[in-house]
């Protein structure tokens, strides 16, 4: 989830966490992790929540449906494992520091006969090709520039960095370093942009219904990035194979596809990523 304003996700995460064993198979572990900061900026402070167990089963997922989560970024993972054993390490979303700023990665695919030289600070904790992607990500981003870069300067090295990668096989992936949220579609992601105004939504994995209207305000926006459609009425936009996208205070900031959606921003919104206005509202 990315947002313009300091957001809620009970929402969503009650509906996501169900996939982890009960209406999906990805049983194999979990995480989240959401950059938390005082007021209208957005946070330089990651939580970070990750369990073996089951998202739907886990004691620490059913405390988050109910602890008072605001964030503009949060990444949120249920595991299916493909390499590496069921263990707390190879948990997603992982967590490293960068520029003085943490960086929140999470991959659903396949990555196969990867190995890439890895010679600096960044090393894998554990065993996932998922862990060894993004610490290759970060050696060479920390390479490309000197110093803290633009969102639309990473945006552009990400861009020449992420297909070196996808080509040993299916590479979904969320990144956020706090103050964006990139997607990255290999197979399938989809997205959706909530804003005013706002309408009543059903959840896919809870019968649960609620009108956003009741939660948000005129000024409220998010975009929520998915392998899976978490609603079922609203207009979830799927993103297509190789697609590079960027969103910055809830709307698209930039994307690397030729045909961009409506409402695409480019680089106009990245400037605009540190001046987010004072939170009025619950938005979820």
């Amino acid at each position: 989830m990315n947002s313009h304003l300091p957001a809620s996700l009970t929402l969503s995460f009650t509906g996501f966490s169900q996939r982890g064993g009960c209406t999906d198979h990805h049983a194999d572990g979990w995480g989240i992790a959401f950059f938390e900061g005082e007021g209208a900026t957005p946070g330089k402070g990651v939580r970070h929540f990750v369990d073996k167990e089951g998202a739907s089963t886990s004691p620490i997922a059913n405390m988050l449906r109910s602890y008072p989560i605001k964030s503009h970024n949060v990444v949120a993972h249920v595991r299916k494992a493909t390499v590496g054993a069921v263990t707390l390490e190879n948990c997603h979303p992982f967590v490293r520091e960068l520029w003085g700023r943490y960086w929140v990665f999470a991959h659903n695919g396949d990555l196969k006969d990867y190995k890439p030289y890895l010679h600096g600070s960044f090393r894998p904790v554990g065993n996932t090709d998922s862990e060894l992607a993004f610490c290759w990500l970060l050696q060479e981003l920390d390479k490309s520039h000197a110093g803290v870069p633009s969102v639309d300067e990473l945006s552009r090295t990400l861009a020449e960095l992420v297909p070196q990668i996808a080509k040993f096989g299916t590479f979904n992936f969320l990144l956020s370093n706090g103050q964006a949220l990139w997607a990255h579609a290999s197979t399938k992601l989809y997205y959706v942009l909530r804003q005013h105004p706002f309408t009543e939504v059903h959840l896919k994995d809870e019968d649960v219904d609620v009108n956003l209207a009741d939660l948000n305000g005129p000024d409220d926006r998010l975009a929520i990035v998915v392998t899976e459609p978490l609603t079922t009425n609203e207009d979830w936009v799927a993103m297509a194979p190789g697609e590079l996208k960027v969103f910055v205070d809830g709307a698209i900031a930039r994307c690397s596809n030729a045909a961009c959606a409506p409402g695409c921003q480019f680089s106009s919104a990245c400037s605009r990523a540190s001046m987010n206005i004072a939170a009025t509202s619950n938005p979820v």
